[in-house]
C-alpha cells in the first residue's frame, strides 16, 4: 500500500521540469488568439443585446460578467480585455494573472449564448482553468526573463499537478466519447461516418459518393475512429505507444477538420496532446529554438538567444572547490627599484 501511495504521490507531486508546461502555455495562447480572431466578425451578432440572443438564458449555478456589464460598449471592451489577456498569456507576462482574466472573460462570453458553441469552447475553457492553477510563467516567459535573465533558457522542477489535469481531462474526454457512441445506433451499425459526412449544414464540401455510400468503408472508417479514440484514452498514458496513438489522433483530427466544420476543436485537442511531451524531449525542442536565436539576424532574437551562459560554458562541469588564486606575477626590476621597501 505504501508502494502505491508512493506512486501516486510521484505522479502528481514529484517536481518535474516546465518546458513542457511552457509549450502548452503558448500553444494555448495562440488557439485562445484565433478563437478570438475567429468570434470578433460576429461579437455583436452573438453577444450583444441587439444580436440573435438579446438576453442570456439564465441557468442554474452559472454566472457571466456580462450580467453586469451589459452593453454593447462593455462587450467590446471586456472582449479587448480577453485579447490582452491572451497576448500575456502567450508571452508570459504576468503569467497567472493573465491565465486568471482570460478564464473568466472566456467563460463570461461562452455563458452569454451557449447557442453558438461547441465542445472546442468546452475543451478550451477547461484548459484555461488548468493552466491558471500552473506556474505556466516558470519557464519561457517574461516572467522568466525579469526574474533571472541570466537561467532563462533552464526550466525550474515544479510539481506537475495542474499539467496532470489537463492529460486526465483528454484521456476521459476519449474515455466518454467512446462510451457515449458505443451506446448510438449508428455507431454500432458502422454507419455513422457516412452520416456526418453527408450533414450538407457542415461539410466544408461535398464528397464523392463512392465514399460516402460505400458501406464497407463506412464500417471501415466508423470502427476505426472508435478504435482510435479507445487507444487515446489508454495508451497515451504509455511512453512506447504513445507516439504511434498521437499520430493516429493526429491523422483522425486533421481528415475531420478538412472534410467537416467543427470550430478549433482538433486545434485545442492537439494542445491536450503537447502535455504529453516527456519535459526532456520539451527542453530539448526548446534548446534547439535558443541555437536558432542566437543566430537570428534580428538583434532582439539574438539577445534572446544569448541570454545566460552560452553553451559550451554550461557544459563545462563544475568543481565543488573554488579556483585556486593565481600566483603574482613577478615584477620588473625597474618597478622593484620604486617599491617601497618593508
Amino acid at each position: 500500500m505504501s508502494g502505491l501511495w508512493a506512486a501516486w504521490d510521484r505522479f502528481w507531486f514529484a517536481p518535474t521540469p516546465t518546458s513542457t508546461l511552457a509549450l502548452v502555455r503558448v500553444a494555448y495562447a495562440s488557439v485562445l488568439l484565433a478563437w478570438c480572431a475567429l468570434i470578433s466578425f460576429d461579437l455583436t451578432a452573438f453577444f450583444s443585446s441587439s444580436g440573435v440572443l438579446p438576453s442570456r438564458v439564465v441557468r442554474p449555478w452559472t454566472w457571466s460578467l456580462l450580467d453586469v456589464f451589459g452593453s454593447d460598449t462593455a462587450m467590446t471592451l471586456l472582449f479587448a480585455v480577453l485579447v490582452w489577456a491572451a497576448v500575456f498569456l502567450l508571452v508570459g507576462f504576468h503569467t497567472r494573472l493573465a491565465a486568471v482574466v482570460a478564464f473568466v472573460v472566456l467563460m463570461s462570453f461562452e455563458r452569454r449564448n451557449l447557442v453558438v458553441l461547441n465542445s472546442a469552447d468546452t475543451l478550451l475553457r477547461l484548459f484555461g482553468l488548468y493552466l491558471a492553477l500552473a506556474p505556466a510563467g516558470a519557464a519561457f516567459s517574461v516572467d522568466r526573463w525579469r526574474a533571472a535573465r541570466e537561467r532563462f533558457w533552464e526550466f525550474p522542477l515544479r510539481a506537475p499537478w495542474a499539467l496532470r489535469l489537463i492529460q486526465v481531462q483528454v484521456s476521459v474526454m476519449y474515455l466518454f466519447t467512446v462510451w457515449l457512441k458505443a451506446q448510438g445506433e449508428t455507431w454500432n451499425n458502422g454507419t455513422a461516418v457516412s452520416y456526418s459526412l453527408r450533414v450538407m449544414e457542415v461539410a466544408r464540401f461535398d464528397l464523392p459518393r463512392w465514399l460516402t455510400d460505400s458501406a464497407v468503408l463506412s464500417n471501415v472508417l466508423t470502427y476505426g475512429t472508435l478504435a482510435v479514440e479507445l487507444s487515446l484514452a489508454v495508451l497515451l498514458w504509455n511512453r512506447r505507444a504513445r507516439p504511434w496513438v498521437v499520430a493516429a489522433g493526429l491523422l483522425l483530427h486533421v481528415s475531420i477538420q478538412t472534410t467537416i466544420m467543427v470550430g478549433l476543436f482538433s486545434t485545442t485537442v492537439a494542445v491536450g496532446y503537447l502535455a504529453f511531451t516527456e519535459p526532456e524531449n520539451a527542453s530539448r525542442w526548446l534548446l534547439r529554438l535558443r541555437d536558432r536565436l542566437r543566430r537570428s539576424r534580428l538583434g532582439p532574437l539574438r539577445r534572446l538567444g544569448r541570454a545566460g551562459p552560452r553553451p559550451e560554458a554550461a557544459s563545462q562541469p563544475q568543481l565543488p572547490w573554488p579556483d585556486p588564486v593565481p600566483a603574482p606575477v613577478p615584477a620588473s626590476p625597474k618597478e622593484a627599484e620604486r617599491a617601497p621597501s618593508g
